[in-house]
């Protein structure tokens, strides 16, 4: 047996490189592609076209957040608060009277006003956009403090005065002298304050208030009273503590003598939804609410909400009725979904995702017609095939398991090549093949 000359005995294959979708093939200098004709470079540059302007408008956007986050004041927007600078705060007055050395606590709940007034301290109660609970009325009258309570609705004005005052409604006029003797009224002199108060009786223990800025008609503005244990003031009239109106008359002389009695003012300002009352508090299921931060008589709600959910989903449930099989009205031949799944690939130039289909196949079928079993690897497939074809170990491996085409058209001699390779194939395969059966046709036939 002759041996072939070097330059043509079939190189030894080499070990197999992994592409997409096939077997791993000979290793080659060519660069990795990863995928359908793309590096790793090239995919992240993909990715970072598609993502930089979602990424850049979430960039400005939190951007914007923290630029607002820093230079936004720390100041509210509630009126009468000691920290809003609006003319319907009351920043002014609580700004002088930090400098005069009083501590403004300022809180919202009553809870917390009852837990940090006491004896020796003013609790200022500012005007409620709602209205206060019988309990929390009670809570605050047994804190101990001196009170101080502008424009009180009816309830708060009997109790806290002990029925010797009763609320009714006036207007505005002109400044008028106190024509009292409290010594707080005295010093603001005249004011322009809206009337609101009159006296009912002599009041419990005979504490009489003093009532000052009177309108003629039976009303004051202004009212205090003394008791054994503390004082109650009660105003009228909230422009003496608003910004906007703290500076008419002698409107800050009264606000500051006031609340500057003590070195400790707690400064409430009254949330609409808060059902506190500092003792004994109820639970969140007792008040009827799903849970510490929703409103009270949530949780009825939110029941008849999930009723209504239910009963609405069997109502639609018992309409649409039951599932019903039907077939497809249209059968898609295979042949059609291949040619179609091919223009898709030809029109998105995946030319890796395609050839690695169509050389995973290639390798499989040629596996079969060899008698490889389908668990052979690729160093086992490319030596059968270069053993059937006597065709370079490379040029199989490359054929079977190389890179993905590239996007230039190859040149004649490789397209010569595989076309005779192709040829000198389909000649064994016909060899190959056992010769078709002849049927003798009768004569009566021809």
């Amino acid at each position: 047996m002759t041996s072939l000359p070097p330059d043509l005995a079939p190189a030894p294959p080499t070990p197999p490189t992994a592409v997409s979708g096939a077997p791993a093939g000979p290793t080659n200098d060519a660069p990795v592609i990863i995928g359908d004709d793309t590096t790793g470079r090239s995919r992240a540059a993909s990715r970072w076209r598609r993502m930089r302007w979602p990424l850049t408008v979430l960039f400005v956007i939190v951007l914007l957040v923290a630029f607002l986050a820093v230079v936004r004041p720390a100041t509210s927007a509630d009126s009468y608060a000691p920290d809003n600078p609006e003319d319907d705060g009351g920043m002014a007055v609580a700004e002088v009277l930090k400098d005069q050395g009083v501590r403004v606590t300022h809180v919202t709940r009553v809870a917390d006003a009852v837990s940090a007034a006491g004896p020796d301290s003013t609790l200022l109660i500012a005007p409620n956009p709602s209205f206060f609970a019988d309990d929390q009325i009670s809570a605050l009258n047994r804190t101990g403090a001196d009170l101080v309570v502008l424009e009180p609705d009816f309830d708060m004005v009997g109790s806290i005065s002990q029925d010797t005052l009763e609320a009714t409604y006036g207007e505005s006029g002109d400044p008028v002298a106190p024509q009292c003797d409290d010594p707080t009224a005295r010093a603001a002199g005249e004011l322009a304050l809206r009337p609101g108060l009159t006296e009912t009786s002599t009041g419990a223990d005979g504490v009489r208030p003093a009532l000052c800025w009177p309108d003629g008609l039976g009303g004051y503005a202004y009212a205090r009273l003394e008791f054994p244990d503390r004082s109650v003031t009660v105003v009228s009239d909230a422009a003496v503590l608003r910004n906007g109106t703290v500076l008419d008359e002698g409107n800050a002389a009264l606000a500051l003598r006031m609340l500057g009695e003590h070195e400790d003012l707690v400064w409430l300002v009254p949330d609409p939804m808060d059902v506190s009352t500092g003792d004994d508090e109820p639970t969140p299921a007792q008040r009827g609410q799903v849970n510490a931060l929703m409103p009270p008589g949530s949780a009825p709600v939110a029941l008849i909400a999930v009723l209504a959910a239910v009963l609405l989903a069997l109502w639609r449930v018992r309409r649409m009725g039951p599932l019903v099989v039907e077939d497809l009205p249209v059968l898609v031949r295979s042949a059609e979904a291949t040619r179609g799944r091919a223009r898709l690939y030809r029109a998105a130039r995946a030319r890796g995702h395609a050839a690695a289909g169509l050389r995973a196949s290639a390798a499989d079928r040629v596996a079969t017609r060899l008698g490889l079993a389908r668990s052979s690897d690729a160093n086992t497939v490319v030596d059968a095939v270069v053993a059937a074809t006597n065709r370079p170990s490379q040029q199989v491996a490359d054929l079977l398991y190389g890179p993905p085409p590239l996007t230039t058209p190859r040149s004649p001699s490789s397209r010569a090549d595989s076309t005779s390779w192709r040829a000198r194939s389909t000649d064994r395969d016909r060899t190959s093949r056992p010769p078709p059966e002849r049927t003798c046709a009768h004569a009566s036939d021809r």
